[in-house]
Formats: C-alpha cells, structure tokens, sequence
C-alpha cells in the first residue's frame, strides 16, 4: 500500500510508489521531494525537487549529503511548504536523512531521532554505513554547538 509517513506535520517519508502518486502528494500539500536513490522516477508535476544519488549500500557515502538535504527541508519547512524524502522502499536512505534532519533542526540525540521515526515508520532500518554517518553526524553537530 502507498502510504505518506509523517515525521513531524511538514516532513513526510515514503517509497517511491507512493511518492509518485500525484494526488496523494497534491492532496497533502507536498511542495518538495527529496529523492534518495539514482533510478527512482519524481512525481509527475511541478514542485521542488532533490536527487541524492546514492544506492543502499553500507560504503555509499550519505554523509556528504546531509546538510544540503536537512537544510533544504528545514527551508521547505520555514517557507510554508511540506518535503517528501523518499528512496526505492523508504526504510533505510529516506530514513537516514529524517533522523539527520531531527538531530540538526529539532536538536534530538540520535537514538531519541530514530526512535521518533520508527514510531511513524515501524520498519525503518538504516544500513550499518548510514547508521555509522550518523552517529558521526551526531559527533559532528555536538561539537558546532
């Protein structure tokens, strides 16, 4: 079943079924997507979009990518807009870049950003590699504050 995931009321999570869902989107207010794979279409209209082109790999380097995605969310966010992070089964790439989002702009540890993701998206499960950048991710945005 498509489903929209909602992390907080202006972040959602998704695969990319439901991501290309048109209405599902319109009718939610989707002003962005953020698309974390390097095959998986965008929604068929006109809204802001982000390919980050990584596969679900434990040596694909999502890190690099985690400031320019969270900042363009949280942007989305302060703009009036909702943003869809989605991947191929929006479990472990999407995932990953919610929980960087919620440790960078809601200021949550690691452990409390998951576990508010995996109460919207029980099957979450960001790969060893992604998990290992974000607890660096998490280093990181401790020493900048």
């Amino acid at each position: 079943m498509a489903e929209l995931f909602k992390v907080t009321e202006s972040l959602l999570l998704s695969n990319f079924k439901a991501a290309c869902k048109k209405d599902l989107l319109m009718d939610e207010g989707v002003t962005c997507c953020i698309n974390i794979s390097r095959r998986q279409p965008f929604p068929d209209f006109d809204l802001h979009t982000l390919r980050i082109p990584v596969f679900d790999h434990p040596l694909e380097n999502l890190f690099e990518y985690f400031d320019q995605c969270v900042d363009l969310i949280q942007s989305t966010v302060k703009g009036g807009g909702k943003c869809l992070v989605y991947c191929k089964h929006g479990r472990s790439r999407s995932a990953t870049i919610c929980i960087a989002y919620l440790m960078k702009h809601h200021n949550l540890s690691l452990k409390d950003a998951f576990q508010m993701v995996k109460e919207v998206r029980p099957v979450i499960e960001p790969n060893v590699g992604f998990w290992s950048q974000l607890e660096r991710y998490e280093e990181l945005l401790q020493r900048s504050h």
